[in-house]
C-alpha cells in the first residue's frame, strides 16, 4: 500500500468521525436563546472534540508530507489511532448528557489520552521505514517531544476529573490544545524571524 492511499483513508475516516460529532448534538427544547443556553455544555463538548480532531488531522497531514515510505507497523498504528478516534462522537455525546459525571468524563479522557498515545507511537513507527529521511526524523522527534507534555496535561486532568471535579477532564484537553497551539505558533514565529 502506498502512503497516498493511507492518507486518503485516514482523511476519509476522520471526516466521517467529525461529521458524526454534529449529529450527536441535541436540539433545543424550544426556539429560544434560553433553550440554546441550556445546551452550552453540549456545544462546548462538540467544539472541543471537533477542533481536537481537526488539530490531529492537521498534524498528521503536515508531517505526512515528508513521509517517503510506510511499513505494516505504520498502517497498524494508523488503524488503531482511527479506531480510538472513532469513539470520540460516542464519548462526546455521553459527556454532553452527563457533563458532571466522573465516570463519563473519565471515559472521554481515556479516549483522548489513548488516541494521543497511539499518535505518539504512530510517529515513532514512521522513523524506521524513513531512516534516511533526516527532515522527517527531526520532525517526528520534535512532534513526539511536543506530545509528552500534552499527554501529561491530559493525564493530570483525568486524575483530577476522577477524584475532584469531573469537567476538569475537558478543560485539560482545552489546556493541552492551547499549549500545542501556543508552542507551535512560537516555534513558527521563531523560524520566520531567522
Amino acid at each position: 500500500m502506498g502512503k497516498e492511499r493511507l492518507i486518503a483513508f485516514t482523511d476519509a475516516v476522520l471526516a466521517i468521525i467529525m461529521t458524526i460529532l454534529v449529529l450527536e448534538l441535541k436540539k433545543p427544547d424550544a426556539p429560544t436563546i434560553e433553550a440554546f443556553y441550556e445546551l452550552r455544555q453540549n456545544f462546548f463538548a462538540y467544539f472541543l472534540s471537533f477542533f481536537w480532531l481537526g488539530s490531529l488531522w492537521m498534524a498528521l497531514n503536515t508531517l505526512w508530507e515528508k513521509v517517503e515510505e510506510i511499513s505494516p507497523a505504520v498502517i497498524w498504528w494508523n488503524l488503531l489511532l482511527l479506531f480510538l478516534a472513532s469513539f470520540l462522537p460516542y464519548a462526546t455525546g455521553l459527556v454532553s448528557t452527563y457533563f458532571n459525571d466522573k465516570t463519563i468524563q473519565g471515559f472521554y479522557g481515556i479516549i483522548v489520552i489513548t488516541t494521543t498515545v497511539c499518535n505518539w507511537f504512530l510517529h515513532k513507527a514512521l522513523d524506521k521505514p524513513n531512516a534516511g529521511n533526516a527532515d522527517l526524523l527531526a520532525a517526528t522527534e520534535a512532534y513526539r517531544r511536543l506530545l509528552i507534555p500534552d499527554i501529561a496535561i491530559k493525564v493530570v486532568g483525568f486524575v483530577f476529573a476522577i477524584v475532584v471535579y469531573p469537567p476538569i477532564m475537558m478543560y485539560s484537553v482545552l489546556l493541552a490544545a492551547a499549549y500545542i497551539i501556543s508552542l507551535k505558533h512560537f516555534k513558527d514565529s521563531m523560524s520566520e524571524s531567522r
